[in-house]
């Protein structure tokens, strides 16, 4: 059957990728997006796109009622949107770090708990955490972000004990380094620098983490919730 389904970020990269694997299925799509425009191929293909900064819970609400009254109550949530304001903790100002937090993971709260009221009532839901590698290794300029990440595994095995008898599901995914113009900035040098620390040699591509997305929410994984998956290449081994 074909389900409701939210990506934020759902515009570019990861989250785009994420947006097709669903549209592939049947599934009626909808992404959120904070600037700019959506794709007219996801439009062509019947996404709704949906304005939204995740930091404004206003618009949170606004952006629910809309894909509500079109696609009914959502039934797959996969929380991707973020942002990086990358800099050295003593060059770090309190806004750059209190506004990565507040979009990574104050706003993934907003847009869940949203989620959450439709599922309680349907009693099944499934909601998917974009959290990254950095937030299980940590990364040299990136206290901020890493705290942001990391703090999604404890959030989501939370609400995984929270509400597992209601039949709501969550779990994390943790890409490593993605094929995406976030790291197509990286020069050279730096992108080799990284290759020699992933034992598979080269970067994912968005669609290896959207088949995983895909598989959680699946009637595959039905048994599986509080779960942290890398999809790193190996780089994040053991944690």
């Amino acid at each position: 059957m074909s389900r409701s389904v939210l990506v934020t970020g759902g515009n570019r990269g990861i989250g785009l990728a994420i947006a097709r694997v669903f549209v592939e299925a049947g599934d009626k799509v909808a992404i959120t997006y904070r600037s700019g425009e959506p794709p007219q191929e996801l439009i062509s293909l019947g996404v709704l796109a949906v304005r939204c900064d995740i930091t404004d819970s206003e618009q949170v609400e606004q952006a629910y009622k809309e894909i509500e009254d079109k696609h009914g109550a959502v039934e797959v949530l996969v929380a991707n949107a973020g942002i990086t304001k990358d800099t050295l903790l003593m060059r770090m100002s309190e806004e750059d770090f209190a506004s990565v937090v507040d979009t990574n993971l104050t706003g993934t709260f907003r847009v869940v708990k949203r989620a959450n009221r439709g599922m309680l009532r349907a009693k099944k839901g499934r909601v998917v955490l974009i959290s990254s590698v950095v937030g299980l290794l940590g990364a040299a300029g990136q206290a901020n972000y890493a705290a942001s990440k990391a703090a999604l595994v404890g959030f989501a095995r939370s609400l995984a004990r929270e509400l597992g008898s209601r039949n709501i599901t969550f779990n994390v995914v943790a890409p490593g380094f993605v094929d995406t113009d976030m790291t197509k900035v990286l020069t050279d040098e730096q992108r080799a620098v990284i290759m020699q620390q992933v034992p598979l040699g080269r970067y994912a591509q968005p669609e290896e983490i959207a088949s995983v997305v895909s598989f959680l929410a699946s009637d595959n994984a039905a048994y599986i919730t509080g779960a942290v998956i890398p999809v790193d290449g190996g780089l994040g081994m053991g944690h």
